[in-house]
């Protein structure tokens, strides 16, 4: 069984579009991360880096104690193996995979993010001018939209013919370009191949996974906002919980 630690982002849709379009058994559990629970000592046991998805594997192939994996192209690459599928292991299938699941995580995802920190950010006066990094992002996430489109130049999946964990990891990401203000047909390779892996349906279901667990932070407390704006903004070190021993 895979126990998936889980909150609805695009970096935990990842992971929900590998196991639906696999069909194996698992159970997703929830980890508020507007409320901190990725901070909770037991589950830093899993994820140090106090962010999700995790993943625990509670029979894994060698039938020894549960593995826990965190960082959700890690955990795509270790369902994958084990599952044998969606991850080619010949060198140049394998090759093809891994240099987009290192382009997503190195690229894609922190550079998207930073976009989406810094749009939230400029809505609040206090903040300044931020016209800079908006600039820098704003572009930088055009330059990914491109580099996709480059990507899939004459080939209908990242990694070539082949459907893979590499397009299951980059495609959370690039579904939301509405989002992004980005004019999707500026890149007809990208949007061909968003429109084509959109309409599975697997990814239909792993990408509405969790729609339940979201809240209206509005309705939260002046109390519960605080606390929140607390733990969560200009994080900075978590020393080693005590309950650890």
């Amino acid at each position: 069984m895979y126990e998936l630690y889980y909150w609805p982002t695009p970096n935990g849709k990842k992971v929900t579009i590998l196991l639906e379009e696999l069909g194996v058994p698992h159970e997703i559990k929830p980890i508020n991360i507007g409320r901190g629970d990725q901070f909770a000592p037991s589950y830093l046991k899993i994820s140090p880096n106090n962010r999700m998805p995790t993943l625990t594997d509670t029979a894994p192939t060698d039938g020894g104690e549960p593995i826990s994996v965190f960082e959700s192209a890690a955990i795509l690459m270790y369902i994958a193996e084990k599952e044998g599928r969606f991850f080619p292991q010949d060198a140049r299938g394998k090759s093809a995979v891994v240099q987009w699941l290192m382009w997503q995580m190195a690229n894609q995802g922190p550079k998207m993010g930073e976009q989406g920190h810094f749009t939230r950010a400029a809505a609040n006066p206090k903040n300044g001018d931020l016209s800079y990094p908006l600039k820098r992002f704003n572009d930088e996430v055009h330059r990914l939209y491109g580099v996709l489109n480059l990507g899939l130049h004459k080939k209908r999946f990242l990694a070539g013919d082949e459907y893979t964990i590499a397009d299951m990891c980059c495609y959370p990401w690039a579904a939301y370009w509405k989002l992004r203000d980005i004019n999707i047909d500026e890149f007809p390779n990208t949007k061909r191949w968003l429109d084509e892996v959109g309409e599975r349906a697997a990814v239909k279901k792993a990408m509405a996974a969790g729609a339940e667990y979201t809240q209206n932070v509005e309705q939260l407390s002046e109390e519960e906002t605080a606390r929140r704006n607390k733990i969560l903004q200009n994080q900075r070190a978590v020393a080693v919980p005590k309950e650890w021993g």
